[in-house]
């Protein structure tokens, strides 16, 4: 890649709000230069703002969207969708995985993310034989963020356990398994995988702490880098949390945090249910907070304390998690309304008097998602990789907004529909609302969406 030059007639800088912005773009795709004025360059019309991280994905539940949406004979949960999902998770094969995928990862672009967190837990064949590569599953994942051409953290699933306490897995989780030694094989092969590719880092997401024992998670952290991100899923539902209380007497939060060092390096996924106590310990902590409200509120999990959680310091990131609603404009709108709804008023989480809502929580978001994804996005800046969503400021719901009012009513109105092109690492990916593979991705998707249905 050459270097090449981007102008707007307005974009978010880490210095604020702009008019007549140059972005040049190094052979690597990092910002070399930001500046005002000049005549050289692709000029797009719109609105630029850094592009967003998409912290927490299971691609393949792309596959289910719409599908759990009939009552069963009795209450439905969580527990009764997670039996769907494994019906899905079962079907798949790895050129499923990649196809769902790819057609996952173009609509997250056109979203305005630009990286994605693939929490990749589908690692056996249906019968959960191992295939002859044990990283087979999270390679097409690989593989289909590549031909998306959007950046990926991978994040190998770490799940022995079907319960708390060491309870034996059952046959909907046979394809999740693994051992500490056949995980960290997984893991030594996606590392050499990701090497120095600009696009791609390595994590590990231990599913759970019913998923995984203490002792288990000790062992594979003591084999991976020390900086490596660790993401896990804690205290999405209630249910969860009583029978954390009933095997040891504390519940996941404050488990996590007794058990384990926790600091930035990691990020609690939902983290749901939390008392005053564990709100505080996880926000000192230094931990993300990886919240996915749209699918939260689609399982029915419940609504996370962010209005604490967040005057206390704590950081957050954002996930499409599901698959329900792919928009990073949805999940953020969700995160400020759920606490609206509980708490009987507006504008919760706005840093201050005066403060733009959509700002407020589009730079967490920002902050927070590049930091748990150990990506070097989040800003239009010097040294920042040119990852960058365009605003059509003639969307009709756009004409005539400024500055943080583009935020505002993006996040809370107009949504996807406002979102025109995306800039991923200097590569113009979305252009005027198209991917220029989509059509091609999109065949396969419907090829294998009809086999399987």
């Amino acid at each position: 890649m050459t270097q090449s030059k981007f102008r707007f007639a307005s974009a978010l800088t880490s210095d604020g709000w702009r008019q007549d912005v140059a972005v040049t773009v190094d052979h690597t795709g990092m910002i070399e230069s930001v500046a005002s004025g000049g005549r050289d360059g692709t000029l797009i019309a719109g609105a630029a703002i850094p592009a967003i991280a998409n912290v927490h994905s299971h691609a393949h539940q792309r596959m289910m969207i719409g599908l759990a949406e009939r009552a069963g004979p009795g209450a439905d949960s969580f527990w009764t969708w997670r039996e769907a999902m494994y019906g899905f998770a079962l079907t798949l094969s790895p050129d499923d995985l990649e196809a769902v995928a790819a057609q996952a990862y173009v609509e997250m672009l056109k979203a305005g993310y630009s990286c994605v967190g693939e929490f990749q837990y589908l690692h056996h064949q249906p019968d959960g034989s191992p295939y002859d590569e044990p990283a087979e599953m999270s390679l097409r994942c690989v593989s289909a963020a590549e031909r998306a051409g959007i950046g990926i953290t991978l994040l190998p699933t770490l799940y022995h356990y079907g319960g708390f306490g060491g309870q034996a897995a059952n046959g909907g989780q046979r394809r999740f398994v693994n051992t500490a030694d056949r995980f960290l094989e997984i893991y030594e092969t996606l590392n050499k995988v990701c090497g120095a590719n600009a696009l791609r880092r390595l994590g590990i997401s231990p599913h759970s702490l019913r998923a995984v024992t203490p002792e288990l998670l000790a062992a594979v952290l003591n084999g991976i880098e020390k900086t490596c991100r660790v993401h896990i899923h804690v205290a999405e539902q209630a249910r969860e949390v009583d029978e954390c209380l009933a095997w040891c007497g504390k519940r996941p939060v404050e488990l996590l945090l007794e058990k384990f060092d926790v600091s930035g390096r990691w990020c609690a996924i939902h983290a749901t249910h939390m008392t005053n106590e564990e709100t505080s310990g996880l926000a000192k902590s230094g931990v993300i907070a990886g919240l996915c409200p749209t699918t939260e509120a689609n399982l029915g999990d419940g609504i996370f304390p962010a209005v604490d959680f967040m005057k206390q310091g704590g950081a957050v990131a954002i996930g499409s998690d599901s698959q329900i609603s792919i928009s990073a404009a949805e999940e953020l709108r969700q995160l400020e309304y759920s606490q609206r709804l509980r708490d009987l008023t507006r504008n919760a989480l706005s840093t201050g008097a005066g403060a733009s809502t959509g700002r407020s929580l589009f730079d967490a978001a920002l902050r927070g998602g590049a930091a748990c994804l150990d990506q070097p996005m989040g800003a239009i800046s010097v040294g920042k990789r040119c990852d960058i969503a365009v605003l059509d400021d003639a969307h009709p719901a756009l004409i005539g907004r400024q500055g943080d009012a583009l935020l505002d009513t993006w996040i809370f109105s107009a949504g996807n529909a406002a979102m025109k092109d995306v800039i991923v690492a200097g590569r113009h990916v979305v252009k005027d609302r198209h991917h220029a593979d989509e059509a091609q991705i999109l065949m396969r998707f419907t090829e294998m969406a009809r086999r399987l249905a």
